[in-house]
């Protein structure tokens, strides 16, 4: 059995090998089967034009014609997503199945068209308790609390209601003095008409001073009564603690009325009167609309937000309205809507704090959108009158915006979140317009060789150099004349040389370049807008500087950090030059 296994096998092998031998070993030209590779050099290529772009996966902003290494990190580049060529500094592409997964929408931008909501503003607030009537109920005398009886926020409180016990020396020695002087009353009335008014001073009524009188016994312990109703919204004592006359026990907020209270921009602000009619709506109850009257228009702007604090007031007995809940508002502007006006959905807008922003779709036919800024008028309902930045008939993002922007950022084009990051960027990039004089520029131009032999010590991580040529670099710019230096200039120069003294007085390299990036902040934009004899670069890290981002100055193109020295030597970019 084992023999006719071992003969089955071996056929098997020799069959095999004849097969081999007869077909595949065979290289004959006529043969049909051609190779790939040579199918492809007889393609005809010469109608192609398409060039070939690499990017580095951590900053796609750089587009080379070749495989390289990433400027800026040092990183292998790698092949660029096809289509992107021919786009405009600022525009993105999308591709259609990011567009699908991220349900982006456009709209068309047209003229205003009349609605039930035209001309009214809408306002975002909350409910506030009504500070004019918020009472503190405080100790009438010296003493120590003995029983709280209201100890926790949000206790509904009843005029009269016992709110503490205090034990009062000072009550102890009054009653004793009236005790006294009620047996001398008839000889000596003036005494004991004093001995009840003090007692009286403290809040004791003519029933507990009768009381004491005719019982001869001095009472220790003193009850302090509300003298309004009301809802606790503070604690401001605990049982056991000693309290001066007039110090607060508890504070009183009486919610039968509550302020509606509206953050409103300063380009709505001529919309508003005291006086004028506001329907409100909250969450809680969203088939209901109340009725409200403006009471308060906020003198002061919040330079934080920028807004102005518009406050109704609200009757509140059935008890609907909580401190603290989200209302919306509607009142009827003073403006009303003009004629041939733009608008766009809320939802289109992007506003960073001090800009808005909206995603223009530059190209009809393909996803290519472009970010730009815009001035908002009032909003109505769901939409914002637009002042200027779009044009009648421009298409814009309405759904999917913030994926827009998040595609923009990541390949490195403006957007919402790095819109400051370009502008911190251009200033330092010489955009900062400075003027001086050919005698500071030839001065300052002395100075500079030192700042670049400080420069290159950072390189090599010599802190003992880098102080040398900090000391050297701030004696050249405190013999500069500043009498002919404008206000921003003066300050720029007084910073640099700030810096370059606290540089020489420390031995610690990382404070050095701690200092160094300040440094750079202010002595970069000097040297961009003097005349120099000798070309200067402006190198960026986008790593150093807690990655934000940090520049300095080089005579040489090619990138030697100081901010890292060997540990990242050539992280870096050119960015500007005085070419």
């Amino acid at each position: 059995m084992k023999k006719n296994v071992i003969f089955i096998g071996l056929a098997l092998i020799v069959g095999l090998l004849g097969g081999w031998l007869i077909f595949g070993g065979s290289t004959n030209d006529r043969s049909p089967v051609k190779d790939l590779s040579d199918m492809s050099d007889q393609h005809d290529h010469s109608g192609e034009t398409v060039e070939q772009m690499w990017t580095c996966s951590m900053h796609p902003q750089i587009m080379q014609p070749e495989a390289g290494d990433c400027p800026i990190c040092g990183m292998d580049l790698i092949l660029a997503e096809a289509g992107a060529e021919g786009l405009a500094a600022n525009e993105i592409k999308m591709t259609e199945n990011a567009m699908a997964l991220a349900n982006i929408q456009t709209t068309i931008v047209g003229n205003a068209e009349a609605s039930d909501d035209d001309g009214m503003v809408s306002l975002s607030g909350k409910i506030a308790a009504n500070e004019e009537n918020n009472t503190v109920q405080s100790s009438y005398f010296k003493g120590r609390i003995e029983q709280l009886n209201v100890n926790y926020e949000g206790q509904q409180v009843n005029r009269g209601q016992l709110l503490a016990t205090i034990y009062a020396p000072d009550l102890v020695a009054a009653q004793q003095e009236l005790i006294t002087a009620a047996s001398f009353k008839a000889s000596q009335p003036a005494l004991y008409n004093a001995v009840r008014n003090k007692l009286k001073n403290w809040k004791l009524s003519d029933t507990q001073i009768n009381a004491i009188e005719e019982s001869g016994t001095v009472r220790e312990n003193f009850p302090i009564y509300a003298t309004v109703s009301g809802t606790v919204s503070e604690v401001m004592a605990a049982q056991g603690d000693y309290v001066n006359q007039g110090q607060p026990i508890v504070k009183l907020s009486n919610l039968n009325s509550v302020w509606a209270e509206f953050d409103a921009y300063e380009n709505q602000l001529s919309q508003f009167n005291v006086g004028q009619k506001i329907n409100i709506t909250t969450n809680a109850y969203p088939n209901k609309e109340f009725e409200g009257t403006i009471s308060f228009i906020d003198p002061v702007l919040n330079n934080t937000t920028r807004t102005v604090t518009i406050r109704a007031t609200l009757q509140n007995r059935d008890d609907l309205f909580k401190p603290g809940m989200f209302v919306t508002g509607k009142v009827k502007g003073a403006t009303q809507t003009m004629e041939n006006t733009l608008t766009v959905p809320a939802s289109a807008v992007l506003w960073t704090g001090e800009r808005s922003l909206v995603y223009v779709k530059t190209n009809p036919n393909e996803p290519v959108f472009e970010m730009r800024e815009v001035t908002l008028g009032n909003r109505s309902g769901e939409t914002y009158q637009l002042s200027a930045g779009l044009n009648n008939g421009d298409e814009i993002v309405t759904n999917g915006t913030f994926t827009v922007d998040a595609a923009a950022q990541l390949q490195g084009k403006k957007s919402m979140m790095n819109q400051q990051m370009m502008q911190d960027e251009s200033a330092m990039m010489g955009d900062m317009e400075m003027s001086f004089s050919n005698s500071f520029s030839s001065a300052f131009n002395e100075a500079l060789p030192s700042y670049l032999k400080m420069k290159d010590a950072l390189v090599e991580s010599d802190a003992g150099q880098v102080s040398t040529f900090a000391k050297a670099t701030s004696k050249k710019l405190k013999e500069i004349s500043t009498s002919d230096l404008g206000k921003m200039e003066k300050q720029h120069l007084t910073k640099s040389i700030e810096m370059l003294d606290a540089i020489a007085t420390n031995d610690n390299l990382e404070n050095q370049r701690a200092h160094f990036v300040i440094l750079n902040k202010n002595i970069v934009p000097i040297a961009m807008n003097i005349e120099n004899s000798t070309n200067y670069y402006v190198q960026k890290c986008p790593m150093a500087n807690n990655n934000k981002g940090a520049v300095w100055l080089s005579a040489e193109e090619e990138i030697r950090n100081p901010y890292y020295g060997d540990a990242m030597l050539t992280c870096g970019s050119v960015i500007d030059s005085n070419k």
